[in-house]
C-alpha cells in the first residue's frame, strides 16, 4: 500500500489544513482506494503564533485579535453552522491531534479499542434511545449514519490519536452521527423536524451520549475544539477590521511569519516531517504544497530516507530559492545528490508562487515539471491544484 504523506505550505493550521486534507483524501479514494493518505501538520507545533499577544503591534488591543470578542467559548451554533455542511468536521479535526507514544497495559483495553468497542455496540436497539430516535424521524437512517461515520478514515484517525480522556471524543461521534442523519434525511427527502429543532436535535445527541458514556453531551464542546475553532471565526466575523493594523496582522502574519520562521529555524519542521515518514508504511510518496516542497527538498538534499521514493511539489518556489542561491540544503550549482527521489513538480502560468527545474542551470534531467491550468487568477490559483483533474493525471501517473 503506498502512503501519501500531505505537507502543507505558509499559514496551514489545523481548521483550514481539514478542509484541504478531506478534499484531497476523498479524490485519492475515488482514484486509487488502496492509497492511504497521511496528514503532516507542521504548522501548528512549528508555525508562527504572536508570542506576546500581539504586544510589539501598536495599538493592536484595540485593532487586532484581543479587541474581537472576550468571549473564550464556542457557540454550539458556530459549530452546528460547519457540522451541517460536513458532518465529520468536529472529528477531522480532533484527529489531526498529535499522536503520543502509549504503553499498552496487559490486560486493559487501550483508549483506541475502548472508544472502538463502544462505538460499535451502539445502536437504535435500547428502548430509551429509539423512542427518541423516533421523535426526531431519524430512526430509519441511524444505522447508516453510525456506518457512514465509523467506516471513514477521519474516525480511524481519530481512533489512533485516542488518550486516556475520551469525552470530547463521544461528543463528537454524537454530533456526527446526528448531523450524518440529518443529511441523509434530506438527501432521501424525509420530513424530519430536526435540523429546525435545535432542543430535539442537542436531546437526541444526548441519548446517543448516554448510550456511549452515561453522560450527557449538549454542550461538551472539548478544549481542542476550542482552541482550533476560535481563531477562525474571530478572522471570519471581523472582515470590518481590515483596514486597522491589528486585524492586517492577524489575517497575514500566519503566512510571512512561516516563511521567516522557516529561514531561521527550518530544522524544526524537517525534522517534523522526517518523523512522520519514519512512521509510514512504506512506499512513501510525500505530496508538498509552496513551503511545504521547500521543506521537503531540503530535507531530502540533506537526509537519505530510502522510505521515499517520489517527492511531489505543488505551487513550489523551490527551484526559484535554488537558483538565487537561497535554498538552505544546497548552494547553487551543487548537484542534487544521487539518493534524492524522483521529483514530480507541478505549475500553472497564473501560480505566480509555482516556479520549474528542468532547466539548464538548475536541474535538468532530475525533476519532471507538469504544466496545469487550474483556471483561477492569482492567488486563488495557488490553492485550487487539488480540484484541478490534471493535478491528480500527473500524479497518478507516477505513484510507486
Amino acid at each position: 500500500m503506498t502512503t501519501v504523506i500531505f505537507v502543507h505550505g505558509t499559514g496551514g493550521r489545523k481548521p483550514a489544513y481539514a478542509i484541504t486534507f478531506g478534499d484531497i483524501e476523498k479524490k485519492l479514494s475515488q482514484l486509487n482506494p488502496e492509497i492511504k493518505l497521511v496528514p503532516c501538520l507542521w504548522g501548528e507545533p512549528h508555525g508562527t503564533k504572536l508570542n506576546a499577544n500581539g504586544a510589539s503591534i501598536p495599538e493592536y488591543d484595540s485593532t487586532g485579535g484581543t479587541a474581537k470578542s472576550n468571549n473564550k467559548e464556542v457557540h454550539p451554533v458556530q459549530l452546528w453552522e460547519q457540522l451541517y455542511k460536513n458532518p465529520l468536521y468536529e472529528i477531522q479535526l480532533l484527529s489531526f491531534r498529535q499522536i503520543r507514544g502509549r504503553d499498552a497495559v496487559p490486560g486493559k483495553l487501550t483508549p483506541s479499542q475502548k472508544l472502538r468497542n463502544k462505538v460499535n455496540e451502539l445502536t437504535a436497539a435500547s428502548s430509551t434511545l429509539l423512542t427518541q430516535l423516533q421523535q426526531a424521524r431519524i430512526a430509519k437512517v441511524f444505522d447508516q449514519a453510525h456506518r457512514v461515520v465509523t467506516q471513514s478514515k477521519s474516525y480511524n484517525r481519530l481512533l489512533d490519536t485516542a488518550s486516556a480522556s475520551l469525552d470530547e471524543d463521544y461528543a463528537a461521534i454524537a454530533r456526527a452521527i446526528v448531523a450524518q442523519a440529518i443529511e441523509l434525511c434530506d438527501q432521501e427527502w424525509i420530513d424530519t423536524p430536526i435540523r429546525f429543532d435545535f432542543d430535539l436535535r442537542d436531546k437526541t445527541v444526548d441519548s446517543i451520549n448516554r448510550e456511549l458514556t452515561n453522560e450527557t453531551a449538549r454542550g461538551i464542546i472539548g478544549d481542542t475544539i476550542k482552541n482550533l475553532f476560535l481563531p477562525t471565526l474571530k478572522s471570519l466575523g471581523n472582515r470590518h477590521l481590515q483596514r486597522q493594523r491589528g486585524s492586517l496582522t492577524d489575517a497575514a502574519y500566519p503566512f510571512s511569519g512561516d516563511i521567516l520562521y522557516y529561514q531561521t529555524k527550518g530544522e524544526k519542521i524537517r525534522e517534523f516531517i522526517r518523523s512522520s515518514v519514519e512512521n509510514a508504511e512504506p512506499p512513501v510518496v510525500l505530496l508538498a504544497h509552496s513551503l511545504g516542497g521547500i521543506a521537503c527538498v531540503d530535507l531530502l538534499v540533506a537526509q537519505k530516507l530510502p522510505l521515499v521514493k517520489l517527492l511531489v511539489t505543488v505551487g513550489s518556489q523551490a527551484p526559484f530559492l535554488y537558483e538565487i542561491d537561497a535554498l538552505q540544503s544546497l548552494a547553487y550549482g551543487e548537484s542534487l545528490p544521487e539518493y534524492f527521489p524522483k521529483w514530480l513538480n507541478i505549475y500553472d502560468l497564473r501560480d505566480i508562487l509555482s516556479y520549474v527545474g528542468d532547466r539548464q542551470g538548475l536541474f535538468p534531467g532530475r525533476i519532471k515539471d507538469v504544466k496545469v491550468d487550474n483556471q483561477q487568477p492569482f492567488p486563488e490559483s495557488h490553492g485550487a491544484y487539488w480540484y484541478n483533474p490534471a493535478t491528480w493525471d500527473a500524479i497518478l501517473k507516477e505513484l510507486p
